[in-house]
């Protein structure tokens, strides 16, 4: 049971600068009642108020994001913003490069060299006048789905201190939670942005892959996408239409210009075929609080006049087989090139007995995987001409104790991928997926429900994500802390 002292969601003022939307920070800004200096202060406030206790920064550049604020105040006031995110403050997984920062990945085999350049999602977050606080806590490589590592030690869920907030983009949900930026850039390859938005009460979303650029190119190719973690869909919508932009340094991504998903995403679900799948058809548990919110959420889009029908795309069973040929693969593949010593010294020991897994993969394992996934795509192209979209649960449970790879005496089994089965089927598809809260549980921890759509179909991903939103806002979850991430 959570005890009032071990969650820090506090009551907060719905005007509290560091918890404005961006849209509201922008109109501000425009009319010059607001300064992005006064912006970046509230965020900082907020990382020396709660960073201590959740851990989510692995580096902060205090100095830059000031900096960077009195040059966005500088063109508010002359009436010359630089473009859609001007003084919008936002955070970075440490996986991703940023300019003048080191990429750790959670692991103390990397260095601390500065990146010379930013990946492809930053470079046109900051080209569009963002303000970039500083990197966010992730495991070692993301190779698990909580977060804590050798490096940085263990990153807490702010609802409940002593649980932890999901993986691998742990340190970005609780940033974003606590008013620590309104953006914060994740990568999901087997559920890393959608985990801990359903363990840490936000929005989560995973586009379609490529849609968000990425490079330098990583073991996990496909597997992996880039994406982000908000206080709102719309939030969320902004930050895609910044990010999805082409660019040639990512071989597999898009070439045309990026749609702005603002358009069009408060046209609701009125007359969508929507599909509703408690289990996927194979998952062997739901908690009872979860499968009740979920299915009420399923309701709702019912009642906003979706044509709601419970059924289970035919995925042929839980296709975690070839879900882990390839991730451990890439796992052993990752950990070659730091030299066998090192490794075994200062890896963490979880990834060390995954990567020995893949090391046993043999060249037709991971052909067969990849023909595994060429079966689930096209089941899945085959189920969205009958349906507009999937919902799912999230999680099939509540977030768990921190430091615990799986949930402690209990039997969910012994890897992260038993207690996730509803989020790596859909990196397999490379499908655009999305984490909304949709309830609390009796001991006051969010749950998430999933909402999936077709390749390429991330407008309507959102677009149903924010009727969901308006519907269910995020502050009317029936507890009083809620406000404080509305």
């Amino acid at each position: 049971m959570r005890t009032e002292d071990a969650s820090i969601i506090t009551q907060a003022p719905r005007d509290a600068i560091a918890f404005l939307p961006a849209a509201e920070l922008l109109s501000r800004y425009r009319r010059k009642t607001l300064s992005p200096v006064e912006t970046v202060d509230a965020v900082l406030d907020q990382v020396d108020r709660h960073d201590g206790v959740v851990n989510a920064w692995c580096c902060l550049d205090r100095e830059g994001a000031r900096r960077s604020a009195r040059e966005s105040e500088a063109r508010w006031m002359a009436g010359a913003p630089r473009g859609l995110l001007d003084g919008v403050a936002v955070g970075i997984k440490d996986n991703l490069l940023v300019a003048g920062m080191p990429t750790r990945f959670g692991s103390r085999l990397t260095a601390d060299a500065l990146a010379a350049q930013d990946a492809p999602a930053v470079a046109r977050l900051r080209e569009q006048g963002a303000i970039v606080i500083g990197k966010t806590a992730m495991p070692e490589f993301g190779w698990k789905a909580v977060t804590d590592s050798p490096l940085t030690g263990v990153t807490r869920n702010p609802w409940d201190t002593r649980m932890t907030p999901g993986g691998s983009t742990g340190g970005g949900v609780a940033a974003v939670v606590l008013g620590m930026g309104n953006i914060h850039l994740g990568t999901d390859g087997g559920g890393s942005i959608r985990i801990p938005a359903a363990f840490g009460g936000s929005y989560g979303i995973k586009p379609t892959r490529a849609r968000v650029p990425a490079w330098p190119a990583a073991p996990l190719g496909t597997l992996a996408h880039v994406g982000c973690l908000t206080r709102s869909v719309a939030d969320a919508a902004l930050a895609l239409t910044v990010m999805s932009a082409p660019d040639q340094r990512d071989v597999y991504a898009w070439t045309t210009p990026a749609p702005d998903f603002r358009e069009g995403l408060d046209d609701g679900v009125a007359g969508l075929k929507v599909a509703y799948s408690p289990r996927l058809g194979y998952a062997k548990r739901v908690e009872p609080e979860v499968a009740a919110a979920v299915k009420a959420a399923a309701g709702v889009f019912e009642a906003l006049g979706a044509r709601v029908e419970e059924t289970d795309p035919d995925l042929g069973g839980d296709p975690i087989a070839a879900w882990d040929t390839l991730w451990w693969s890439s796992a052993a593949a990752l950990l070659q090139s730091y030299g066998d010593a090192r490794v075994r010294e200062l890896a963490d020991p979880g990834l060390l007995a995954g990567a020995a897994r893949g090391l046993e993969t043999s060249a037709i394992d991971y052909i067969s995987a990849q023909l595994t996934r060429a079966e689930l795509h096209g089941a899945m192209a085959r189920f969205f001409t009958r349906h507009d979209l999937l919902l799912t649960p999230a999680m099939p449970l509540a977030a768990f104790a921190a430091g615990h790879l799986v949930p402690p005496s209990s039997d969910w089994g012994a890897a992260w991928t038993d207690w996730s089965p509803f989020s790596y089927p859909f990196n397999l598809t490379q499908s655009p997926a999305a984490s909304i809260p949709c309830g609390l549980t009796r001991d006051g921890l969010p749950i998430g429900l999933q909402i999936v759509g077709a390749i390429g179909a991330d407008a309507l991903v959102l677009r149903a994500s924010r009727a969901f939103e308006q519907a269910r806002p995020f502050g009317a979850l029936d507890d009083p802390r809620t406000p404080a991430i509305r």
